[in-house]
């Protein structure tokens, strides 16, 4: 590569960077301006004003226990759900196995907002509406395909012979599952858990159409608090409450990367 390439190369990297950068400057940056706007600048009399005035029970507290409710229940039951479903498509042949892995494909295709109006009319006539248990399996529905491939992917990596290996002792299916696969595959689940986890975290759609009290709507829904009428938008306190939305995710993330290890530990497992 020449070095007008490479420059040019470098250049491009530089734009995309400070397209990632910029708004994380102002979220930074506004949060601890008291008189913050839509500019990215310096405050001139740095406060945490800002996160003082979001941390309350109505605005912080309840909104982010209510979001983890939420996206821990969904990606619960996504994993269960997942492995459930990805075992015999893993460790089973049928001709259905393609046709179906291909359905389940399609399903990621759907957009949430195509079916909210009939999911809806669902929810009212099974009096459904503003419950979290009914929401929270909504939810999985929707990542429910993904997560399927993913978990089969992992599964596909375990050696079918350390299960034969257990079935040879006297082990049934799903204690081989229990005992076998799934502690070999726990960084797949992780990962699984992880990506669902996000996903619900940052939903706005769902819980906004089917949760309709104030005290059961996740953070994503309660952060449009901050746009006041006419225009109105308290940008010092969006930025603090945005900060403060994304650190349980982060904390999340890195607690099971650092469990879950780099690798499968498979090293020494397959029979002579």
């Amino acid at each position: 590569m020449t070095t007008r390439a490479k420059l040019g190369a470098d250049i491009v990297l530089a734009a995309i960077g400070v397209c990632f950068i910029a708004p994380l400057l102002w979220l930074l940056l506004a949060s601890v301006d008291p008189q913050a706007g839509y500019q990215t600048k310096v405050p001139a009399e740095p406060s945490i004003d800002n996160f003082r005035a979001v941390m309350t029970p109505e605005l912080l507290f309840r909104p982010l226990a209510n979001s983890f409710l939420l996206s821990a229940g969904t990606a619960v039951v996504n994993v269960l759900a997942a492995v459930l479903a990805a075992y015999p498509l893993s460790r089973y042949q049928s001709r259905f196995n393609k046709p179906f892995m291909y359905t389940v494909l399609f399903g990621t295709s759907l957009p949430v907002t195509a079916i909210m109006v009939p999911v809806y009319g669902l929810f009212v006539q099974l009096q459904f509406l503003d419950s979290m248990v009914a929401t929270i399996f909504f939810m999985a529905t929707t990542t429910l395909p993904m997560a399927i491939w993913m978990t089969k992917n992992f599964m596909d990596s375990v050696p079918l012979e350390l299960e034969e290996a257990a079935w040879v002792d006297g082990a049934s299916t799903l204690v081989a599952l229990r005992s076998i696969v799934l502690p070999l595959m726990r960084q797949g689940l992780g990962v699984v858990f992880i990506f669902v986890f996000i996903q619900a975290w940052g939903n706005f759609f769902v819980p906004f159409i089917l949760l309709l009290s104030i005290g059961k709507q996740p953070a994503a829904v309660s952060i449009f608090s901050f746009f006041g009428q006419h225009g109105a938008i308290a940008y010092g306190q969006l930025a603090a409450f945005s900060i403060l939305y994304s650190v349980p995710v982060l904390v999340l993330y890195a607690l099971v990367s650092r469990g879950l290890g780099s690798s499968f530990a498979l090293s020494g497992a397959m029979k002579g």
